[in-house]
């Protein structure tokens, strides 16, 4: 052993410790920035909504950002460190197949929206009753859940919501996106042990489902789910700052009647809503037909759209793989769409982009941008500062979303997430030139121009 290294005992006492520290002086730094805000924080059995519980709000303070991701990180390496190796990796391996199937039963069975209002609960039975599920069965489904701190057993058998299973409402896309990864992504991640040991490759969603996920939405059958998915996709927007978007890029410094052409954008929630705040600018929605019908409807149906902006907004048609989207537009937004990709069908988009660009447009990149779990001697190109030790540089749990997500990508599509050196050299190939990472919440917005 090298005289220089702690001999392991003491090392990990010395990191239990500061991990404590950190974990207190986060608290402290949460509770300064609630009281700064004369705000209070709701307790997690309260379903009243917290002050900085969307995204948006969360980000206009970047030192409770900070301390949350601190915490996130600093408890769960805490508990990993001083536990038992063994019922460590025993409650790893169960979370991620209990978990998620209990929350597809309980947003199929629309629990949240059963206990909405009923701060005394309902007792198994009923909600038995209204859900068609045994009650022996779903009460311990529920339980379970509760045990992780979603819903609350107020009494035995008798299961009320809190902050967390509010989420759970149906009206709450959020409920969207958690169904869509406990039922598709979770059928699809049992075949990726398979998929990876395949020589010749794919996605674990093919080798499960027998099509790729676009197609499997676009069947008649999956109506139900392709629907469930798309609202699920302003969930996961709203989880990674598409909020933020309105705030980071200067959208006002463009000139009126500038076209932001919104690539593979869904049903343009993201770009409509940048409009709301930005009227001067016009939109261009563009995804495929099916999905462009559905957006025109939903944004006719809307009750927070002002209607005199309607003449700003143009949904068309578009296969980005075979055709350029629409010629000539001063902004081309791209957000979540190449991590559905591998690189060389990312190519395929970024080339048809570059065929309509004129020299002043600007290609804005909405997605996340990766760190490496290691130390990195010199510039890593990472765009976040790097956690305090003992905790991982990247922040581990308290930012492992982008790395589940990365995950997700490889399942569905043996697609990825991507560093910035690889956003800056994929770019370059398709002729755009980086400019500049804009932090946009969890995620990046990488800004690129047409190379000369």
């Amino acid at each position: 052993m090298s005289p220089t290294r702690e001999a392991p005992s003491a090392s990990g006492l010395t990191e239990i410790l500061t991990l404590a520290e950190l974990i207190s002086s986060s608290v402290k730094d949460v509770m300064a920035e609630y009281t700064a805000a004369g705000s209070c924080l709701p307790s997690l059995s309260s379903t009243a909504q917290g002050p900085f519980d969307s995204a948006e709000s969360l980000a206009t303070r970047p030192k409770l950002v900070k301390a949350i991701r601190t915490l996130d990180a600093a408890c769960a390496q805490l508990v990993f460190t001083v536990g038992s190796p063994e019922h460590v990796m025993f409650n790893k391996s169960h979370a991620g197949i209990q978990e998620p199937t209990c929350l597809l039963i309980a947003t199929d069975a629309k629990i949240a929206d059963h206990l909405l209002d009923k701060p005394d609960g309902l007792h198994a039975d009923e909600l038995s009753r209204l859900s068609g599920i045994d009650s022996g069965r779903l009460a311990r489904v529920l339980r379970l859940l509760c045990t992780r701190h979603c819903f609350t057993e107020v009494k035995p058998n008798v299961f009320a919501n809190n902050r967390l299973s509010m989420k759970l409402l149906s009206t709450d896309s959020t409920s969207s996106f958690v169904g869509h990864v406990a039922d598709v992504d979770g059928r699809a991640f049992t075949a990726l042990n398979a998929a990876l040991k395949e020589p010749t490759g794919g996605s674990a969603f093919m080798r499960e489902f027998g099509c790729k996920l676009f197609e499997f939405y676009r069947l008649p059958e999956q109506k139900e789910r392709a629907t469930r998915f798309n609202q699920g996709m302003i969930a996961y927007a709203s989880i990674n700052g598409a909020g933020l978007l309105s705030q980071v890029y200067p959208w006002a410094s463009l000139p009126t009647d500038a076209v932001v052409c919104d690539v593979g954008g869904g049903y343009g929630h993201i770009t409509i809503d940048l409009l709301k705040k930005f009227p001067q600018l016009k939109i261009v929605v563009q995804d495929l037909p099916e999905v462009i019908e559905e957006g025109k409807k939903i944004l006719e149906a809307s009750k927070d759209f002002d209607s005199s902006l309607t003449g700003r907004v143009q949904h068309i048609p578009l296969d980005f793989f075979v055709e350029s989207p629409v010629e000539g537009c001063d902004i081309y937004h791209l957000a979540h769409i190449v991590h559905d990709w591998p690189t060389a069908e990312c190519k395929k988009i970024l080339d048809n982009i570059r065929k309509v660009v004129k020299p002043s447009s600007r290609l804005l990149i909405n997605e996340s941008v990766m760190q490496y779990a290691a130390p990195q001697d010199g510039d890593s190109g990472d765009h976040e500062k790097v956690a305090p030790e003992p905790l991982l540089p990247n922040y581990g749990m308290g930012r492992v979303r982008p790395y589940a997500q990365d995950l997700n990508m490889m399942v569905l599509f043996d697609a990825q997430e991507r560093t910035l050196t690889e956003f800056i050299e994929m770019g370059e190939t398709s002729g755009f030139e980086f400019v500049k990472l804009w932090e946009l919440g969890e995620t990046g917005l990488l800004e690129f121009k047409p190379k000369a």
